[in-house]
């Protein structure tokens, strides 16, 4: 392995780990500032814990139309 494949290795982690942590953070957020009815929002919380960007990729496109509106 040479330098160019460290470094390429380097630069693709850099970005990689960011988006697998910040994008699940992001749905946490999303989940526990908003209303749910019953258990919706634990259960989604345990989805995204559990299942990392698939859960809260899961839970931005189907979750968020669960949530409760404010009137």
């Amino acid at each position: 392995m040479g330098p160019q494949e460290i470094i390429l290795i380097l630069i693709a982690t850099l970005i990689v780990v960011p988006v697998f942590l910040i994008i699940p953070l992001i749905a946490l957020i999303d989940i526990l500032k908003s209303k749910f009815e019953g258990n919706d929002k634990l259960i989604w919380v345990l989805v995204v814990l559990f299942l990392g960007v698939i859960g809260a990729a899961l839970y931005l496109f189907i979750g968020r139309k669960q949530k409760l509106i404010d009137k």
